[in-house]
């Protein structure tokens, strides 16, 4: 059997293969060429060097959408890992109606991010009415409506798989620490947390690389108004390959800046959060 699978292992990769490498290995490494060039098309691509890369970093709006994104970005990390992981202990108490709580709190994040973003632009200008501004009156109203819309889709997400790793606890380690004597919060940290690392990885690199990226959610509520104040990174791309004549090469090099900030700071998370991790 193993010599069989030897035998026949390129025939069975190769439809695979060829399919990774046309819809990303060529690709990507056609972004990362075409990032040194300015171009309309693919074919029309002239060599310019780092022109592009200091064009990105000199222009303004990257800088801001860049800071904004951060901003955002720790800030969502924080509330719905925190908002997520307090659900979860409330739901694996063996409760009657559990698993229904489970699947409304599940259920935001099967909308597309457009349609999610409608609906909350429609929600909080509502309310907004009331104060009579809206969420593109001011950068802080798009702020905090994009920090609301990302809690709202992706709390349940990462409740379930909180949820998955407290159930993966050995009973008999809760008991022995309340027979011990510890209290409900010691317990949580000393015994719970630790034990439930793998889980916390998952969700901060799945939270942290979601909130990086998000684009859908950022055109649809606020589209990076009031003067592009409130414009994500993935946006700012965007709007440099497709508002500004000329800026491809240099939305080009954006894109290739913001994989390898992605790809740094998700590898270092990774790291830091598998080294707390400990075997039950």
């Amino acid at each position: 059997m193993e010599k069989s699978i030897k035998k026949y292992f390129a025939l069975f990769a190769l439809p695979t293969l060829i399919a990774f490498s046309v819809a990303f290995l060529i690709p990507f490494i056609l972004g990362i060429i075409l990032s040194f060039t300015e171009f309309t098309t693919v074919t029309d691509a002239k060599w310019v060097g780092l022109s592009n890369y200091i064009k990105a970093f000199s222009n303004q709006e990257f800088i801001n959408a860049l800071w904004f994104t951060v901003k955002f970005t720790v800030l969502s990390v924080i509330t719905i890992n925190v908002f997520a992981f307090l659900l979860a202990t409330l739901l694996t108490r063996g409760k009657k109606g559990t698993n229904i709580f489970r699947t409304i709190f599940f259920m935001p994040n099967l909308i597309g991010g457009i349609v999610l973003g409608y609906i909350w632009q429609l929600i909080l200008n509502g309310v907004l009415y009331y104060f009579d501004v809206t969420l593109t009156f001011d950068a802080k109203y798009g702020f905090w409506g994009l920090i609301i819309l990302m809690n709202w889709q992706l709390i349940g997400y990462m409740m379930i798989v909180y949820i998955a790793g407290i159930q993966n606890i050995p009973k008999d380690i809760i008991e022995a620490a309340k027979i011990d004597g510890a209290p409900r919060f010691q317990i949580l940290r000393n015994v719970t947390i630790p034990l439930v690392m793998p889980a916390i990885t998952i969700c901060l690199f799945l939270t942290l690389s979601n909130s990086f990226k998000l684009f859908d959610q950022n055109l649809a509520l606020t589209a990076g108004a009031p003067s592009k104040q409130t414009t994500m990174l993935a946006l700012d791309i965007y709007n440099s390959f497709y508002s500004k004549t000329g800026w491809e090469g240099v939305g080009q090099a954006k894109a290739v800046v913001f994989f390898i900030l992605v790809a740094l700071i998700a590898l270092v998370q990774l790291v830091i959060t598998r080294r707390k991790e400990i075997e039950n």
